[in-house]
């Protein structure tokens, strides 16, 4: 396991990337700065685990790779595309073509009212890929959800759910997927296979970015980012 190289945008391979990247968060009692001149390449093919205790600026970086906020000084990449310099509109087109993010709670991440074939089929036409049911059944299958292609969240354990995340997630095969803590809600053996759905998936050329205090996680990352207030260490 190694550390994630540290670089600016544009280096090749990269799913995403940060250079010089700078976020402050003001609140009624004052200023924090959550990135501190941030720069680091996260490789495509490759899991890696950001790590930190709290406040060290996981999420905020996470949110920065997910297009869902801006820096205020520096520039981030995803895809070799521009996030910082786009609107609102810009970056969630971006997003929605570019990037997956899988929350903490599995539920979170899936429709209610579809199954299993359903949620994928979705998430591939969201992401303006076509995507056959042999492809999405292919992909559950892989993910060993194939007895579930027919099943609503509802009737999925919290493991099964995760891993249906990450094959919506992944459909369509965007340059990154963000997820946050993804392992925390489930027990041992559930989240070891959602962390090989991600080593497998990963091995097809989707960079994975993960925020985990989960040591399971840390063990089959291709590479860490540590994070201290704000800065790379």
């Amino acid at each position: 396991m190694d550390e994630a190289p540290a670089a600016g945008p544009g280096r090749p391979g990269a799913a995403a990337s940060c250079h010089e990247v700078v976020k402050t968060h003001h609140t009624a009692t004052g200023s924090v700065t959550a990135l501190d001149g941030v720069s680091v390449s996260l490789p495509r093919g490759r899991v890696t685990v950001v790590v930190g205790p709290s406040g060290s600026g996981k999420s905020t970086l996470l949110r920065l790779l997910a297009c869902l906020d801006t820096p205020d000084s520096g520039h981030v990449e995803v895809g070799g595309r521009r996030v910082d310099d786009r609107g609102a509109r810009g970056r969630r087109l971006l997003r929605r073509q570019q990037v997956s993010y899988l929350f903490q709670r599995p539920g979170e991440n899936l429709l209610p009212y579809l199954d299993a074939v359903g949620q994928v089929r979705l998430a591939a036409r969201l992401r303006g890929t076509a995507t056959t049911d042999e492809e999405v059944l292919a992909l559950l299958d892989r993910l060993g959800l194939a007895d579930r292609a027919d099943h609503t969240p509802g009737r999925l354990s919290g493991g099964e759910q995760q891993r249906l995340a990450v094959a919506c997630g992944v459909v369509g095969s965007p340059a990154l997927v963000v997820a946050d803590e993804p392992t925390a809600e489930l027990d041992t053996a559930a989240a070891e296979r959602v962390l090989a759905a991600m080593t497998d998936l990963a091995a097809g050329g989707v960079g994975f970015v993960v925020s985990s205090h989960d040591p399971r996680v840390r063990a089959v990352a291709d590479g860490v980012l540590a994070l201290d207030h704000g800065r790379l260490v």
